[in-house]
């Protein structure tokens, strides 16, 4: 079945099956009569002289200046060759994918002005899988994404470059390869395509889609570690957080009482504390915090997938044509920012608890760095160290981005939100998440190992997992095969997809 785009049902989880899983789309044949009825009122506008930015003017600083009728037919050609000033690599293909399909999104709604051949080759790249080769940096989020955006809107003249089959090519020639006919671009086409921030939203769902995934992993190392170390659960009772009412906390401790369920620590036959440390006790709180970021981010970012995000948009039924800042990227890039804050904090958060099966001083009985040779080896002692250089290196991206305006054009786009920087650094915190989680679980493993006990039906199998690809450290060896395979498995979700087979969702 195909993902139907109408402008107004765009998920997150939609938007990820038609980035990273390549599931086909449709334009919703309602959506696009909204687009063709769009485009004859701006002809008729553009044939009455009607002043409209972007169309018959200047961009940017060059709002003002008013363009002749050759020059209309030029523009947008001109404008999107020098809106394709970006640098460096390109994008991952899922991430263009995913804007090209929120861009997708927006025409949808009629609004956009462009040709409903701008709108449907779209939809012909996405099902044919020709990806235009994007460079990550070169955005300000706001007057949209424009340099990259600008990459895709190349393809669309025949020109710029695409990957195809596996391959990068001409822009023109993976068209012909594609089958896909060249559309060109005429008055307002370039803009409508490139006048929306579209693909730091859409990096922004990718990883609302797979930090929700991680923090239900979090959750599951928790209730590992947890039991490890002889955890009182009282802590762990829905109740306590039912009465507070964060739902957040409550739904997190719920999943890590769901992973312990069936351990010996709930008989009350082994001996806990009266009340343990932060670290322990305060996982709820803390994860659910996240989830709470989460749900708000997922909100901003839904909203945006499926609203008007462009600049001038047209109102039929007025014939308005309306002027504003619909392109502006702080509406994502705000609660963006909190939500890889958020996935630091987490990180902190289990890397005490990994302090705590490390220590001999605080692990109840624990051999001291998890190896029984103290002294002639040193267990997990560098994996520590490990964990701590990757939340350093998190705490520095945690900086928000959306704060960090610089103006651009003459200062006459004196405000913007920098929500690709928030995009690119929430990526590089994600993966040292997985890293840091990884090592934990390896901990968490090697602790249960010492623990002669029934464990909870989760954390038993997440300890099988963990013991699938990493084996029990009884001597020393190098650590980093270990810990570099760990963040894959993170990253798969592979422990997550188990553990829910085996004590259903943790939402």
């Amino acid at each position: 079945m195909s993902i139907i785009l109408d402008g107004n049902s765009l998920t997150i989880e939609k938007l990820v099956r038609i980035a990273r899983f390549n599931e086909k789309v449709e334009l919703h044949p309602d959506a696009l009569e909204r687009i063709k009825k769009c485009r004859a009122m701006l002809e008729e506008k553009i044939k009455a002289r009607e002043i409209m930015y972007g169309i018959n003017t200047g961009i940017g600083e060059f709002s003002e200046i008013i363009l002749s009728d050759e020059q209309v037919k030029e523009f947008q050609r001109y404008l999107i060759y020098n809106h394709s000033a970006g640098i460096g690599e390109p994008a991952p293909i899922e991430y263009v994918r995913g804007a090209i399909a929120g861009r997708i999104n927006v025409h949808a709604h009629g609004m956009s002005g462009c040709r409903p051949e701008i709108t449907l080759t779209l939809v012909e790249m996405l099902n044919k899988g020709v990806t235009p080769v994007v460079c990550q940096k070169g955005s300000v989020g706001a007057s949209g994404d424009l340099a990259p955006m600008s990459q895709v809107a190349l393809l669309l003249m025949g020109e710029g470059e695409a990957f195809y089959n596996g391959e990068r090519l001409p822009g023109r020639v993976a068209f012909e390869k594609a089958n896909i006919k060249i559309p060109g671009l005429q008055a307002r086409d370039g803009l409508s395509i490139i006048n929306g921030s579209n693909l730091l939203t859409a990096m922004s769902a990718i990883h609302l889609y797979d930090i929700n995934r991680w923090l239900k992993q979090s959750e599951i190392a928790c209730a590992m570690t947890l039991e490890a170390l002889y955890a009182n659960l009282k802590p762990y009772d829905s109740v306590l957080h039912e009465v507070r009412g964060f739902k957040g906390a409550i739904r997190s401790a719920k999943a890590i009482m769901k992973c312990i369920n069936g351990s010996d620590l709930q008989t009350g036959k082994l001996k806990m504390k009266v009340q343990d440390a932060y670290s322990m006790r305060s996982s709820p709180q803390v994860i659910g915090a996240a989830h709470d970021a989460v749900r708000w981010a997922k909100e901003q970012v839904e909203t945006e997938l499926n609203g008007v995000g462009d600049n001038p948009i047209f109102i039929t039924e007025s014939k308005q044509t309306l002027t504003g800042a619909n392109f502006q990227g702080t509406p994502v890039s705000l609660p963006m920012d909190m939500v890889g804050a958020a996935v630091t904090m987490v990180c902190v958060l289990s890397e005490r608890r990994l302090n705590r099966l490390l220590n001999p001083a605080l692990s109840i009985g624990l051999p001291a760095f998890l190896t029984k040779g103290a002294g002639m080896f040193s267990g997990l002692m560098l994996s520590q160290y490990t964990a701590d250089s990757l939340i350093a290196e998190q705490r520095i991206l945690s900086m928000p981005a959306s704060i960090q305006s610089i103006p651009a054009a003459a200062d006459q786009e004196d405000f913007v939100s920098m929500g690709m920087n928030t995009a690119i650094k929430n990526a590089q915190i994600l993966d040292n998440a997985y890293g840091i989680l990884g090592i934990e679980f390896i901990a968490a493993a090697q602790a249960l190992d010492f623990r002669e006990f029934k464990h909870g039906k989760g954390v038993e199998k997440a300890r099988q997992v963990v013991r699938k690809y990493i084996k029990h450290l009884d001597e020393d060896r190098p650590l980093y095969p270990d810990h570099t395979k760990m963040k894959e498995v993170i990253k798969s979700c592979e422990i997550l997809e188990e553990v829910e087979k085996e004590v259903g969702s943790l939402e």
